[in-house]
């Protein structure tokens, strides 16, 4: 695959629109490449892609890397309805419409399982595919009954109460622990439990999961786009089982990569290899066109 040559560093602040909210996004890399979404987790935003796209600008990739729905007060509705599988789809499709051409698509954490979403009711959207930490959702729901993923995430039960999350979560200490515990560093979970202070960012990020119960996830088909799951062994919220199911959801090429030695946190703890791993996939899904 032809790159683009001479890298342009600066960040530049995009904004895309879906309906009436506003998603500020970090737009790098040279205005001609080849473009590559980014799609963050909880409880984190976009500047959690930060290490990982300066390898990929310097491929020649432009990487936008947004805050989404929930993240930002430009894009935080209160009812949890709204953080629906569909509407959080149509802030993607919408992201890729405004980009103008098919990206390379990549999650983590929550924004895994939104790529997977994607993936699987509109792959025309995309070039390709690479999940981070989290398998597609089906895979992984099967898993929470058949399983130990079902005590493993014993949080997201939790986050179901009303009010009582946002509480316990506006304690930056009790977060910071409880980020330090899936493996997080110190500072890191400290950056991400001073981001949600606000209970209105923490209301957001809980809708994620609130949201999910409300409206399942449809499966759709199999996505016929190139797949790359890649998974840590360190991961303490997501465990293998879940993983080993998610090639049942890829109809065309799919690898597994597992990390060793990584914790949950993969794009903060090993961003110079999964940018390889990214870069690999995305010349192997232009070679398959």
């Amino acid at each position: 695959m032809a790159r683009t040559t001479g890298v342009v560093r600066r960040e530049r602040i995009t904004h895309f629109s879906n309906g009436d909210l506003t998603f500020p996004a970090r737009d790098r890399g040279p205005l001609d490449g080849i473009p590559v979404l980014l799609l963050h987790g909880w409880p984190q935003d976009g500047s959690s892609w930060d290490a990982v796209t300066t390898r990929l600008n310097d491929e020649g990739f432009r990487t936008f890397s947004p805050d989404l729905r929930g993240v930002s007060a430009t894009a935080n509705p209160r009812s949890r309805r709204a953080f629906s599988g569909s509407a959080l789809r149509s802030d993607v499709a919408a992201m890729v419409a405004q980009i103008g051409q098919r990206v390379h698509l990549v999650g983590h954490d929550w924004g895994a399982a939104l790529a997977w979403n994607v993936a699987a009711h509109e792959p025309d959207l995309l070039n390709s595919l690479t999940a981070v930490s989290v398998p597609h959702p089906s895979a992984f729901l099967r898993a929470l009954v058949t399983s130990r993923q079902g005590i493993a995430s014993w949080y997201m039960y939790f986050f179901q109460l009303p009010w009582v999350p946002e509480l316990v979560l506006g304690s930056r200490w009790f977060m910071t622990r409880a980020l330090m515990t899936t493996g997080q560093r110190r500072e890191l979970a400290d950056r991400d439990a001073r981001r949600n202070a606000t209970h209105g960012l923490r209301r957001g990020g809980l809708n994620w999961y609130r949201g999910a119960v409300i409206d399942p996830f449809d499966a759709g088909s199999p996505t016929p786009i190139p797949v790359l799951q890649v998974w840590s062994e360190g991961d303490s919220a997501v465990l293998r089982h879940s993983i080993d199911r998610t090639e049942a959801y890829a109809g065309g090429a799919y690898r597994l990569k597992v990390l060793e030695a990584v914790s949950h946190w993969i794009p903060d703890e090993a961003p110079e290899e999964l940018a390889t791993e990214l870069i690999a996939h995305f010349d192997r899904a232009w070679e398959l066109r």
